[in-house]
């Protein structure tokens, strides 16, 4: 029985795990778009992805250094468009 009960939290985690996922990859990518198309109001959409990830990585959803990376990454992207 306990691995019955195991099997179905493991299932409804999953389930929450992928949507916070797909969300942050979301994210991700609008702020891209956002950076390509109009780098001076991009900051709120990059901020919004920022806390996405820190909010996935807390959640131990993707790894510290992995959110840490990404938002490395849309940083750099940000300032050098505004260059």
């Amino acid at each position: 029985m306990p691995a019955t009960k195991a099997a179905r939290v493991q299932e409804r985690r999953r389930v929450i795990n992928r949507l916070v996922r797909t969300r942050t990859r979301t994210a991700v990518k609008r702020a891209v778009v956002a950076i390509a198309s109009e780098p001076t109001e991009a900051t709120t959409v990059v901020a919004i992805a920022i806390s996405s990830l820190d909010r996935a990585a807390n959640k131990g959803i993707i790894h510290k250094n992995n959110a840490a990376r990404r938002k490395s990454r849309l940083a750099k992207r940000l300032n050098a468009a505004a260059k």
